[in-house]
């Protein structure tokens, strides 16, 4: 009799879970890769104390480069505006520059963060073989395809990845992807 009610109550508990998407392989592969970059870029991001999120490096050849915050900020608009032109809708202005988010604290540039990347795997789970060569073209990506887009998006975000390693050991911190231990 147990048996029976487990049993009945797992198919009523699976018929009333909605079924999940399936991702096409081939989005899985390039969401795996940028699932990498999203898990080090925002850990990397929340170890930055929000007393150093203005450090900008300043000596030698760095002079007039983004404080930490805005690189961050720069990230989280990118990573909006690439997607908006996979999605075909206007990008937000001015990304170089943060765009036109109002985020400025550490607590409110990591929700950015956190949220734009979100957003991105969301539309990145959607690529199909049949849709991943569609034109795309846009003031972050040029003219290329989702696809094309989509590669863009984990080379930018790995790019100031590699930018911000330094910022943190600039101030005597071990990003935590370097610092051992299950992520």
């Amino acid at each position: 009799m147990a048996a029976w009610l487990l049993a009945l109550s797992s198919i009523v508990l699976a018929a009333s879970t909605p079924a999940q998407e399936a991702i096409d392989p081939m989005a899985a592969a390039v969401v795996h890769s940028f699932g990498m970059i999203e898990r080090d870029f925002v850990r990397l991001a929340d170890a930055m104390p929000a007393e150093r999120y203005g450090f900008a490096p300043t000596a030698g050849e760095f002079k007039g480069v983004r404080t930490f915050a805005e690189q961050v900020k720069h990230v989280a608009c990118s990573n909006v505006a690439f997607f908006n032109e996979v999605e075909h809708k206007t990008p937000p202005a001015q990304c170089e520059a943060g765009g036109p988010s109002r985020a400025k604290t550490k607590a409110e540039l990591m929700q950015y963060l956190r949220e734009s990347f979100v957003y991105a795997r969301q539309v990145m789970q959607r690529l199909t073989p049949a849709n991943a060569m569609d034109a795309v073209e846009g003031p972050y990506g040029g003219k290329t395809t989702r696809l094309g887009v989509s590669t863009l998006a984990i080379w930018h975000a790995t790019d100031h990845y590699g930018q911000l390693v330094v910022y943190l050991r600039m101030n005597g911190i071990v990003p935590p992807a370097s610092a051992g231990g299950a992520p």
